[in-house]
């Protein structure tokens, strides 16, 4: 039976040795690379295209989604499937719309995650429903607060809000934003009467829940 070529990629040491250890039990798989980064994993990719590349979905940059974009953008052969000790819903859902065909939390069982190496050297997904289901639910919730967010106040707003969650006080808000103390004062009257709340703590704990998605839209900093 042929071998099926795999390189395998993480920062910590130890779970590097282990996952090398555990792939090279199993005689589907031939690891032709372990990689302790991401700049050695998307190298050995590109220069040995692996049928599948095991990756450490968190390791420093180029991190594992970045690695994935690579491999699409190049039209590269290589399946990635992903290994995590936590995932974020826009990981997940990052990770699924990009093209992985697996994704593995590091708590899962040796079995289980080559189960789905094995799915994946099949030509097939290995994806928990449950995991895609409740991330992209949790994500088109909070797009659907975000944009509530955004038709309810301005631009500067927005940008007083989040100097204010960071629990800056309203001279130096003025001082980067380069308008008057009074000004700022203006605005938060306006935000704390659209979005609900009654104080500066109130108003911290309402940004911080939309603060990475109000950030991505490119809110200036």
């Amino acid at each position: 039976m042929r071998s099926v070529s795999i390189i395998v990629a993480d920062d910590h040491p130890v779970v590097l040795r282990g996952l090398v250890t555990l792939l090279n039990e199993d005689k589907t798989f031939k690891v032709i690379r372990n990689c302790a980064n991401g700049e050695e994993a998307l190298d050995a990719i590109r220069k040995l295209k692996p049928e599948i590349a095991l990756l450490d979905m968190n390791m420093p940059s180029p991190n594992g989604l970045q690695i994935l974009k690579a491999i699409v953008a190049e039209s590269l052969p290589t399946r990635v499937c992903f290994l995590a000790a936590t995932l974020s819903d826009n990981e997940i859902v990052a990770a699924t719309a990009g093209g992985a065909c697996g994704i593995a939390l590091k708590e899962t069982a040796p079995e289980i995650l080559i189960a789905c190496l094995h799915a994946v050297a099949a030509g097939k997904l290995w994806i928990p429903d449950d995991l895609v289901d409740g991330a992209l639910e949790r994500t088109l919730e909070c797009r659907a607060q975000i944009e509530r967010v955004e038709r309810l106040l301005t631009q500067r707003e927005i940008e007083v809000m989040l100097r204010v969650a960071d629990g800056l006080p309203n001279k130096e808000v003025g001082r980067q934003l380069n308008i008057s103390e009074g000004t700022v004062k203006i605005h938060l009257h306006s935000i704390y009467s659209k979005v609900g709340v009654k104080n500066r703590t109130s108003l911290a704990n309402y940004a911080d829940e939309y603060r990475d998605q109000l950030t991505a839209n490119k809110i200036p900093s």
